[in-house]
């Protein structure tokens, strides 16, 4: 295998990291075979589960596999008609566009053990209690706008699940652990809603993510602790 596409992919995984990674993989296989769907769900699975995976691991490939997984995802959610999923995703691909140059800036290749990962960040006390804020608010006048003005049928739930997402994205561009956070709330709330759908695919990799996000939180808090803002 190439040397730098080694240093990206694998160097510094431990056998936790590469089975986590398998058992992704594997349940998107398992139920797909159980409940069939189009063959793009589980493409939009697969590259879902490899992209968040490598996002843990602070590996700036997952950004590849990202773009092919918020391109089907956007697919699949415009033909269920879940639409705020659709508006999020355009979303998520332009703020990765600026990301993979973001990340450029802060990625580093480890000595000792040969691997390159990104080097997050952490959010001090001050500017952590101010997203929050800022997010519960956003939220509240968000729904209130949709309510007022849109035929929007839950638009406070609408509010509360695309606010944190965005939140969620321009806190994994810049690097910062406490993305994890909104990422678990929203990913709960998308195992409902793809249930609810009835695509039992889309529901296990939210279901999935919720681990990875827990998982990624620790990576990159162990990352920040050599960081100083």
């Amino acid at each position: 295998m190439n040397r730098a596409l080694y240093s990206e992919l694998i160097a510094g995984w431990s056998v936790f990291d590469r089975c986590f990674l398998l058992a992704g993989l594997l349940l998107q296989v398992v139920v797909y075979l159980l409940a069939p769907a189009a063959p793009i769900v589980i493409v939009s699975g697969i590259t879902g589960v490899i992209s968040v995976v490598l996002c843990s691991q602070g590996k700036i490939s997952h950004y590849a596999f990202g773009f092919v997984q918020v391109v089907t995802y956007l697919i699949i959610a415009w033909r269920q008609r879940l639409y705020g999923e659709v508006g999020i995703n355009v979303f998520y691909f332009f703020s990765m566009i600026y990301g993979v140059i973001v990340w450029m800036r802060r990625y580093h290749v480890d000595e000792r053990t040969g691997s390159s990962e990104l080097q997050a960040r952490k959010l001090s006390a001050a500017w952590w209690i101010s997203t929050v804020t800022a997010v519960l608010l956003g939220s509240l006048l968000t729904g209130w706008l949709l309510a007022t003005f849109t035929d929007d049928s839950d638009p406070y739930l609408d509010a509360f699940t695309t606010v944190p997402a965005i939140a969620g994205q321009l806190l994994m561009v810049f690097g910062y652990r406490e993305q994890w956070f909104f990422w678990f709330c929203i990913d709960v709330g998308c195992v409902w809603l793809w249930i609810r759908a009835g695509n039992w695919s889309m529901a296990a990799l939210y279901a999935f993510w919720c681990a990875n996000c827990v998982k990624g939180f620790l990576r990159w808090t162990r990352s920040a602790q050599t960081t100083h803002d």
